[in-house]
Formats: structure tokens, sequence, C-alpha cells
């Protein structure tokens, strides 16, 4: 799999960022969620997943340059 950066709300370009893979999917790098009643708020999580959190705007502002 390969990742295309798509962006991020850090100056340095670090986390929380935003992938598109050759796949058609999206990765996304940020801090672990570790809050444990955050936590028990997901549903279905699978073997191998993970919580991330990342601002609403890196969100919007992707949407807005990638997607439409």
């Amino acid at each position: 799999m390969r990742l295309r950066f798509l962006g991020s709300t850090s100056e340095a370009g670090a986390c929380p960022s935003l992938y598109e893979t050759d796949r058609g999917t999206i990765v996304v790098q940020g801090l672990h969620v570790t809050d444990a009643e955050a936590l028990s708020d997901l549903r279905h999580v699978l073997d191998g997943e993970t919580a991330i959190e990342v601002p609403r705007e890196l969100l919007v502002d992707i949407a807005r340059r990638v997607l439409l």
C-alpha cells in the first residue's frame, strides 16, 4: 500500500494528518484515544483497530479540497 499526504493541522506537518491510499481508503495519523470512558462509547471494535482523535477542521478542510 502507498500513501499520499493530504494534509495536517499541525505546523510541522506531523500529527494529526490524513493520507489517501492507492486502495481508495484514508489513513489517519494521530494520538490514540486513551480515555476509558470515551473508549467505552465505541461500537464493534475489532482486533487490531484503535481510535484516533483528529480535529474536526482537518476533516472539513480535506473534504473540501479532495472530495469536492
